[in-house]
């Protein structure tokens, strides 16, 4: 989306943080099915391949999680922090559904 029609729905600034957020609950989702998967597996091949996907996966999460906290959109750590940006976004979604 070009800066004039991010200004023009009200998104300025939000593409991002909505784009790592998706990534990032992807990620998690990702985690946890692959942990899953290699709990479920009975061959030591396919065992040590989640291993790694799982290795490789926490890593992607760490990388996104970095950018969100030095972007100023996750606050894992001080959840007062977290939850006032939750309220800013959802009411920037609301106030767009209102347009």
């Amino acid at each position: 989306m070009t800066n004039f029609l991010q200004n023009m729905a009200g998104m300025s600034g939000m593409t991002d943080q909505v784009i790592a957020t998706d990534f990032l609950i992807s990620a998690k989702s990702g985690i946890r099915n692959t942990a899953f998967a290699l709990t479920e597996t009975a061959t030591p091949e396919l065992r040590a391949t989640l291993r790694e996907q799982l290795r490789v996966a926490v890593e992607t999460h760490e990388g996104i999680s970095n950018y969100m906290v030095s972007k100023g959109y996750y606050h894992p750590e001080d959840l007062s922090e977290q939850l006032q940006v939750d309220i800013r976004t959802a009411n920037t979604a609301l106030n767009l559904s209102q347009q």
